[in-house]
């Protein structure tokens, strides 16, 4: 029996849905439509998404989990991703990356206990002539060292 939080979630994937008829190939359109509304994919709207489009939750699930925009967790409201690509990794940013760890209390893949912060890490961003690079909400910071994070992620933290 779904609670209030899945029956809220099931009404506005409805909503999402009813703008796109129900071919398959409208799939990655409506799983960004829903990850824009939530900032993640709930498994509740996974299964509304399977249902109108008549295709197996667990193949809905693969598409999720193989895209790196996609995310079946909530993200926090500052997401703090660190490009470990190679222009970006011969010039530090493994060492950005153990200190984003650090300093946010998290590991990649995790949001903050209070739900500010999230901790990504991903291959690249384009931004390889401005290497090392992280991004805080897609906002890019280049020319990355530990002391810019440190700054970067202090002025989020003064926000709210």
């Amino acid at each position: 029996m779904p609670n209030c939080v899945d029956k809220k979630i099931i009404k506005e994937t409805d909503e999402i849905l009813s703008k796109f008829t129900n071919s398959k190939d409208n799939l990655i359109i409506i799983l960004e439509e829903v990850q824009k509304k939530y900032g993640y994919i709930p498994q509740v709207a996974q299964v509304e998404i399977s249902e109108y489009l008549n295709i197996p939750v667990a193949e809905i699930y693969g598409v999720v989990t193989f895209y790196s925009r996609f995310t079946t967790k909530p993200k926090g409201k500052y997401n703090v991703s660190v490009c470990l690509g190679t222009a970006c990794f011969v010039k530090g940013s493994k060492e950005i990356l153990e200190r984003a760890k650090q300093k946010l209390g998290i590991d990649e893949g995790e949001t903050s206990k209070d739900g500010k912060f999230s901790l990504d890490s991903t291959r690249c961003v384009g931004a390889c002539g401005l290497a090392p690079v992280f991004t805080v909400n897609n906002e890019v910071y280049g020319k990355a060292t530990v002391k810019k994070l440190d700054e970067v992620i202090d002025e989020y933290m003064k926000k709210d």
